[in-house]
C-alpha cells in the first residue's frame, strides 16, 4: 500500500477536518467542546500558528490554520488530538456515575483485538488536510464552515453556534478563541 506523502508550501494555509472516533457525539456537551477549545488555544501559543478559521460540532471538526513551519501540520494535529483526548477521556472517566459519560466512554473504549498501551480513542486516526490557495477558496472554506451548524440542523443561522469563527468575522464579536483575519 502507498503512502500518500502531504505537501505544504511555504505560506499556504491548511484546511483540516477530523473526526471523532465512531462518529460519536462527544462534543455535544458544552464542557467537552470548552476543554477542546482551551487545548487549542494553548496550543497556539506555544507553537504560534495561525487559525484564521474553525467550528467544532459534536462529531467532528473543521481548521483553517497557516502552519509555521508550513510542514507542522502533522505534529500540530497530532499534539492537538493527544492532548485533547487526554483531557477528555479523562473528564469522561471521573464522570462515569452520569450515564452520558458512561455510554460516551463505551463507544470510544477501542475493541480487544486493538493491541496498544490505550484503552480509549477519542479521535479517528487520520485527520484530512487540504492545500488553500487563493482567496476564493479561503472564502469558500470559510463559509463551508460556518454553515455547517446550520447544514447539520443545531442552529437556524451561524451566528447562533458561539463554538465557530463566524461571531469574529461577521459581527465583530469576540470570540471565545481568538483568530487572525487575512482580510
Amino acid at each position: 500500500m502507498s503512502v500518500s506523502r502531504r505537501y505544504s508550501a511555504p505560506g499556504q494555509l491548511q484546511f483540516i477536518a477530523s473526526s471523532v472516533y465512531r462518529r460519536l457525539e462527544v462534543f455535544d456537551s458544552p464542557r467537552l467542546r470548552g476543554v477542546f477549545v482551551d487545548v487549542l488555544r494553548q496550543l497556539r501559543q506555544e507553537k504560534g500558528f495561525l487559525l484564521i478559521g474553525r467550528v467544532l460540532i459534536p462529531e467532528h471538526l473543521h481548521l483553517l490554520i497557516k502552519p509555521e513551519p508550513a510542514d507542522s501540520t502533522s505534529s500540530l494535529m497530532r499534539e492537538l488530538k493527544k492532548r485533547s483526548a487526554q483531557e477528555i477521556i479523562s473528564i469522561l472517566s471521573e464522570n462515569q456515575r452520569y450515564a452520558w459519560c458512561r455510554r460516551m466512554l463505551t463507544g470510544l473504549r477501542l475493541p480487544p483485538s486493538v493491541h496498544c498501551d490505550w484503552y480509549y480513542r477519542l479521535w479517528q486516526r487520520r485527520f484530512y488536510p487540504y492545500g488553500v490557495y487563493s482567496d476564493k477558496k479561503r472564502l469558500g472554506k470559510l463559509n463551508y464552515m460556518h454553515n455547517n451548524p446550520v447544514k447539520r440542523g443545531l442552529v437556524r443561522s451561524p451566528e447562533q453556534w458561539p463554538w465557530s469563527s463566524y461571531r469574529f468575522y461577521y459581527l465583530n464579536d469576540p470570540p471565545l478563541l481568538s483568530m487572525e483575519s487575512l482580510a
